[in-house]
């Protein structure tokens, strides 16, 4: 591994860098993409979370079924 000092630090009251147009002119240090800031978020976890969630409900539900069905006696 190599002891590479590096200091990372945000500032909360400075702006973020805009849109980049001309990447070989601020080739250095350049700004996001059009793509990567116009991205559609229409992959998220909410699919996934209409099944999921329902699922393990009904799992418990029957986890706790088996368990306290005759009166709590395990």
């Amino acid at each position: 591994m190599e002891n590479n000092k590096t200091s990372h630090s945000e500032d909360p009251t400075k702006s973020s860098k805009p849109v980049e147009h001309d990447y070989p002119a601020h080739e250095n240090d350049p700004g996001p993409s059009p793509e990567a800031v116009n991205e559609p978020d229409n992959k998220g976890a909410g699919p996934a979370m209409k099944w999921a969630i329902p699922i393990a409900i009904i799992i418990l539900f029957i986890i706790y079924w088996f368990m306290f069905r005759d009166g709590g006696e395990v």
